[in-house]
Formats: structure tokens, sequence, C-alpha cells
């Protein structure tokens, strides 16, 4: 692999003797894997279930190394949303964000979404999920991984970290700042990334990461956990970027944060200028050292700050004339009829996260989960409330086979023959929902949406 000769000239000063067996990483075969979904399934069932070898992850509990012949995203189970594809050593974040239910958790660099869905998974669907992407056909996509991976208690927004600073001041628990970096750890992943790099750029991305890391800071309650994370070496961007935030904010520590065989410690002797304290309680994740490719995760722990001012929650309704098509709805196909706090973005109807605060004014992708539409006269329930549901939670379904023929036909859009009740039927596959299909006179129109349908033979 042509690695920029800058970079390597970087690396073999920083490494040493250990720079051979960092340059030969490059050469071999990188590592894939995939993170089960568990709002859905236990990990142990879908190994069990999936018909693909799979290897556990040491750093992660719901994590599995997949061979590279392995084709786990053409399976019906991934449209199902009952794993992502996610880099290995990415997984490392979520497991030390380490979320609890029932927190206010904000993920400030998003998309395209694996540790937020993973942020979910351990806060068990309790509590407030912020996922927030400044690019918007990035926020986009993270809106879809939300979607597909059932979130119900998660809002999606598509803003500048310092436009949620001064709106957030000391409301979140914890916090994630996946930061935008030079992407040396992906150099295997994306030729881009490579094509990219430069002096210039990881000083750019550094002084970058500083200000995102100062608009976190300002969201988090006093005592609160931020955790920062990049996929790159650069100490500018890693030990160094944490030693000038602290030297800002003296008010933050480096807490410990649990390391696995084969993770190494940040380097306080790499950093460009006056180092923090407590720099190797930070991790280092290296291509050579595990089978995954590069990360560094630093704890902070914030011993001040500011108390969360008293604020403003966002304008709900709940005038049953309005709701009439959807009380309908759920009441001919649901067991019980999701309630709380409702709002409409046009005809979109969704439930809020409890305690979500007011969005006026700011640019919200996803306020919370989506229900569906609010058509003239009827309720049409979206893809979205198909995949948050389980099948002991409607009233009709229609379960397909994961590798028959009559599934296939539904995922690329046509309508299937079958026997049952007129009405909305939850489609599954082994079980799990996949999406609507409605059903007439013994034929079940189909309600996959178009975007996603299969096309051709995989």
């Amino acid at each position: 692999m042509n690695l920029p000769k800058e970079f390597e000239s970087k690396m073999s000063k920083l490494l040493g003797e250990d720079y051979e067996a960092f340059a030969r990483s490059y050469e071999e075969e990188r590592a894939q894997g995939l993170r089960v979904n568990t709002l859905k399934v236990a990990a142990e069932r879908l190994r069990d279930n999936l018909a693909i070898e799979l290897s556990a992850i040491p750093w992660v509990r719901e994590g599995f190394y997949y061979g590279k012949e392995a084709r786990p995203g053409k399976h019906p189970y991934h449209e199902a949303g009952l794993y992502y594809i996610q880099e290995p050593s990415a997984m490392a974040v979520g497991e030390i964000v380490d979320p609890q239910p029932g927190e206010a958790v904000l993920d400030l660099c998003a998309a395209p979404g694996g540790k937020t869905t993973h942020l979910a998974a351990r806060m068990r669907g309790a509590g407030l999920l912020v996922a927030n992407e400044p690019h918007p056909a990035r926020a986009k996509i993270l809106s879809q991984n939300v979607e597909r991976i059932g979130i119900r208690n998660a809002v999606v927004m598509n803003e500048m970290p310092g436009r949620l600073a001064e709106r957030f001041p000391g409301f979140f628990d914890r916090i994630l700042v996946d930061a935008p970096c030079s992407g040396e750890g992906m150099f295997r992943k994306d030729p881009d990334a490579r094509s990219e790099w430069s002096p210039d750029h990881v000083t750019l991305c550094a002084d970058r990461q500083l200000d995102i890391l100062l608009s976190a800071a300002a969201m988090l309650k006093p005592g609160g956990r931020l955790v920062y994370s990049t996929c790159t070496f650069s100490p500018e961007e890693n030990e160094g970027a944490i030693s000038r935030f602290i030297r800002q904010r003296s008010e933050f520590e480096i807490a410990a944060a649990g390391a696995y065989a084969g993770f190494d410690r940040g380097r306080a002797d790499w950093v460009p200028g006056p180092a923090a304290d407590g720099l190797e309680e930070t991790l280092r994740l290296w291509p050579h050292r595990i089978h995954g490719e590069g990360h560094y995760i630093a704890v902070l722990r914030s011993n001040g700050g500011q108390e969360a001012p008293r604020r403003k929650y966002a304008k709900t309704f709940s005038d049953t004339k309005t709701l009439k098509d959807y009380l309908a709805f759920c009441g001919e196909t649901l067991r019980a009829a999701p309630t709380g706090d409702f709002t409409l973005f046009g005809e979109q109807l969704y439930l809020l996260p409890p305690g979500m605060p007011a969005m006026e004014q700011l640019k919200v992708v996803r306020p919370g989960w989506h229900l569906g539409t609010l058509k003239k006269n009827r309720f049409e329930p979206s893809h979205a409330l198909a995949l948050s549901l389980k099948e002991n939670e409607v009233n009709q379904s229609l379960n397909l086979a994961s590798d028959s023929s009559e599934l296939t036909a539904y995922l690329r859009g046509e309508a299937l023959q079958t026997e049952g009740t007129k009405g909305w039927h939850l489609v599954l596959a082994d079980g799990y929902s996949i999406g609507w299909g409605k059903l007439a006179d013994g034929i079940l129109k189909n309600h996959f949406p178009k975007g996603l349908r299969w096309m051709g033979h995989f």
C-alpha cells in the first residue's frame, strides 16, 4: 500500500523499532466486524441463527468478527436491523462511554451512526439520546440507521456544535465526541483518507477538535462523563488535543478508561507542548497489536461547571381529534397504542422521548420515534414503527423464513398472496420485524420502502 511519505517518516520517528510491524499491518487484510443490536435480539441467539461464521471481539460483548467472504449486509437480518456492520476497534468507544438507561446522552459527531446505535442499545430504550451530525447528507444517513435499528428514544439533529452549546448548557450526563480527524487509522479501508492526508490537514483537524471539545464541555453536567475518540494516530489530534483542552478547562480531569489485551496507553512524551496529567489513562489501539484499525480514546470527567438552567420543554399535543385516525389504527393493529408526548412535523407524527427540551430554531431531522403519516381520514404507519415493534406487540403478522423466496419477493417490493384478516400486517423474517404489508382479498400489498428494495439477485 502506498502511504504518504511524510506520514511514514512521522510514524517511524514515533514508533521506533515498532514501526516495521506497524507498516506490515497495512499489507494484511483488514478486520471485518458486526455488532449485534441487543434492542432486538440477544447476541448468542443471533450467533446461533446467522449462517455466517463469527468469532468474538474481545473488547465488546455484542461484537463479532466475520470473514472476508461473508456478506452480512446482503442478509435479511441486516434489513431487520439485527446488527450494525462496524469496524471492530470503533466498537470499543461505545463500550467505554457506557451510557445508562434513563440518562441524557449526546453523540455530537454521530454519522453514520455506528456509535449512536451502540449507545442506544446500552440505554435499552430509556432516557434521551441526541445524535447530532453537522453535515446534512450524513445526518440523513444517520437518521436512516437510527430507524433501521429500531430506536425509539433518539432525536437526530443537524447542527454545529457551537449552536447546540448555546441551547443546552449543563444538560447531558454523558457526551461522546467522535471527532472528525485526519483518518490515519482508516488508511487500509479508505483510499481517500490517504490521498487527503497532509501535515497541514492534521493541524487543521487538531484546531477543529479543540473547538468541538470546548462546545461539548459546555453541555456536560457537573460530574458528567465526556469521551473523546478519533480514528487517527497523530499526537496533535489525540494527546495534544486533550492537553490543550484541559489547559482551557481546568475543571476537567482525565479518568481511567478500561483497557483490554493489545490496547496501548497514551503517550505524554509525544505531546507537542505541555502535557496534561493522566494521559497514560487514555488508550491507543494499533493495527499491529489488535485485529482492528487505529483508534484513540480518552475519558474526561467534569469536576465543576454550571448547573443546567431551568428550561422549556418541546411543544406537544394530545388532541384526540387530531389523533383519531392514529388511535383507530392502533386499535385495529397494535395490542397497545404507543402514548406519551406527540408532535407533528407537517403530516408526520412522532412520539418524543421523555424530557426532550424545546427545539425551536434548531435543525431537527428526526424529533423522536416516527409513528407514521396522518393523511386525510387515515393513518399510514411508518417503516420506523414496523422496525421498532416485536411480534407480540401486533394483532396480525406474517412470518417468513429468512431464506424463503417469499421474503426475497417482499424485499423486492412485490405483493404476496396470503390468507388472514384484512388490514395492516407486520411482516417478519424468522420472527423479527422487517416491514409492513396491508392485506385485502388475499393479497398483501407491499409497504417496504421503495428506496430500500432489493434489486436483482444477491
